[in-house]
Formats: structure tokens, C-alpha cells, sequence
């Protein structure tokens, strides 16, 4: 756990032990940042800022789901931003906000263990850097939040970035494909989709927290709701970019699948030809090869019409399949 004293000038690190004097300060407010959830958190969540039992829970399981709830000392906000895993599989990285006038309290969620905790905390470890070089200075706990919202927003907006990057090739991929092992694109290609989705559902529900919290008049001051605002702004932009990515992904999808499909139907209906055309020469042979039909020798002339009428047959199937445009 860190915590630390955010001034006008600078921010400096205190002991969680000082959290309850350090809240009494009227020129600074607290920054407790949580990077693992343990008892000592808990402890000082439910005795110092008194958070409500479901806000604990919250903090200390995994949800999947972004959520906003508000309570007279604060604002609970739960947020999510995506990371790329391995084999396709895209990790949830949760953040979990407690918002006031005096204080901000940042939970990074559980996490997966092949999950770096440099990754799930890149966030907030790049906007206390930012305030340790005097490059940002918040005046208050949402204007912190707004910084860290920014973050998260960037980093989907990045991942819907890195999809569309990788686009390009394989589109050129779907165009000169030979179709010889079609599974493999379309697993990359349905991959990529997978990964894009999850980026558009994050940046579109954090977008409906943020437009839940500026409508909060009674709970959160006015001066401090155009963060929230510009935050919905941000979110609901990464959205309609990921948006109009993934029309394009679809595109290709759709394309390489029609292609595939077509290819397949094509030798289906040679297949069909064949099929025909052996038909009547199979079944002339299996009268002939019949037991009851026993011959002590060659009929040349029986043997003759029966091969005619074969080669009539498979003549006329023939003409009539090209007739219909099978080959």
C-alpha cells in the first residue's frame, strides 16, 4: 500500500499509519494507491474512510462488469482496461476508484499470475510520475481520477491501435491466399476480432459510468462533473474508433469467408459432375456383374452396345452439366 500527500507544489509518500492525520489537512489531499489487496487495506478502508461493506467485497473480488455507485462521503468506480495475452486470450485489468473531496483511494483489482503487477498498475505509476517531475499538479481527488481515466482511455485506444496495424497484412493475406489451410487466417482473423471487441466493450461501458457520474448533481460538485464529462467524451471516442475498425475487420472476414465458401462450392458441384457422370456406367457394370447373369463367353457385339450406351449416357450428362455452367 502507498500512500501519499498531494500539495500544490509536490507530492510526497507518508506512512498508511498517518492516512487519519493527513485527512485533516486543509492545504493538501491523500492518495492512497493499493496495488494487492490485503488485510491492512481492509483495515484502513473500513475503519478510516468507513467504505461501505459492498465496496469492500467489491475491491476484494473480481468484476467483470464496470460499475458506478455513489454514497454521501464518496463515489465508488470500478473500471477495466484490456491486456494481450497469450494464444488470443486478452486479460481484464480491473481498477477500482473511491472518489471524494478529501481523498483517492485506487484498488487494482485481482489479477491474473501471468499478469506482471507493472502492467495492472502502468496507470497510476505513470501519473505519480508525471506529478514527481511537476508535470501535473491536480488540484483535487477527480481532477487525480480525470488523469487516471485519461490513462486508461489512451491504453484501450492503444490496443484498438495495435489491432488496426496489424489489419493491413492480413488483409493482404485474404486477397492472395491460396486457400490451402483456410483455418489457420481465419483463426488469426477471428483472434483479432476477439481482441478488438473487448477493447470497444470496455471503452463503451466506461463510457456509460462516466455519463452516469456527471448526472450525480447531488453527490458530486459541479466544478468537479466536467471531468466527468471529458472523460465520456474520451471513451465514448475510443468506441467509435474500435467501431469503425470493426467494420473493416468484418469486412475481411465476411470477404475471405465468401471466398472460402465459393471455392468449396465450386468442387462440390465438380464433385457432382463426376458423380454423374460415373452414375450410369456403375450402374450398367453392376447389372452385368450380377451372379445371374452368367455369360460362358464374350458377347462382342451385347459388350459393344452396352459401352455405347455407357458413353451415350455419360455424353449426354455431360453436355447437360455444361449447359448449366458446372464446369
Amino acid at each position: 500500500m502507498n500512500v501519499f500527500l498531494v500539495q500544490p507544489a509536490e507530492v510526497s509518500e507518508k506512512n498508511p499509519h498517518e492516512v487519519e492525520t493527513l485527512l485533516q489537512r486543509d492545504d493538501a489531499f491523500v492518495w492512497v494507491d493499493i496495488p494487492e489487496w490485503d488485510d491492512e487495506a481492509e483495515r484502513l478502508l473500513v475503519s478510516t474512510f468507513g467504505c461501505h461493506p459492498l465496496v469492500i467485497t467489491s475491491c476484494k473480488e473480481r468484476n467483470f462488469v464496470p460499475t458506478v455507485h455513489s454514497y454521501e462521503a464518496h463515489t465508488f468506480v470500478i473500471l477495466h482496461v484490456p491486456l494481450a495475452g497469450e494464444a488470443g486470450h486478452v486479460h481484464s485489468l480491473e481498477l477500482d476508484q473511491i472518489i471524494s473531496g478529501r481523498y483517492l483511494i485506487t484498488v487494482h483489482g485481482p489479477r491474473n499470475p501471468a499478469v506482471p503487477l507493472e502492467e495492472s498498475t502502468a496507470e497510476t505509476r505513470g501519473v505519480l510520475n508525471r506529478m514527481e517531475q511537476g508535470r501535473f499538479r491536480p488540484r483535487s481527488p477527480y481532477e487525480l481520477s480525470y488523469a487516471i481515466g485519461s490513462a486508461i482511455a489512451r491504453r484501450q485506444s492503444r490496443t484498438v491501435r495495435m489491432v488496426a496495424n496489424r489489419l493491413p497484412q492480413l488483409e493482404q493475406q485474404v486477397l492472395g491466399s491460396d486457400f490451402r489451410r483456410p483455418e489457420d487466417l481465419l483463426e488469426q482473423l477471428f483472434l483479432l476480432r476477439h481482441e478488438l471487441l473487448i477493447a470497444r466493450t470496455m471503452a463503451a461501458q466506461a463510457h456509460d459510468m462516466y455519463v452516469r457520474i456527471d448526472s450525480l448533481e447531488r453527490f458530486i460538485a459541479e466544478a468537479d462533473r466536467p471531468f466527468a464529462r471529458d472523460l465520456s467524451v474520451q471513451f465514448d471516442r475510443v468506441r467509435s474508433v474500435a467501431d469503425g475498425e470493426s467494420q473493416f475487420l468484418f469486412g475481411v472476414i465476411d470477404l475471405y469467408q465468401t471466398r472460402v465458401t465459393t471455392k468449396m462450392t465450386v468442387a462440390m458441384e465438380r464433385l457432382a459432375v463426376i458423380a454423374a457422370i460415373t452414375l450410369p456406367v456403375t450402374a450398367l457394370a453392376s447389372v452385368y456383374g450380377m451372379n445371374v447373369i452368367v455369360n460362358t463367353r464374350t458377347h462382342v457385339v451385347q459388350l459393344v452396345a452396352v459401352l455405347a450406351v455407357m458413353l451415350v449416357i455419360s455424353g449426354l450428362l455431360l453436355r447437360w452439366t455444361k449447359k448449366q455452367g458446372w464446369w
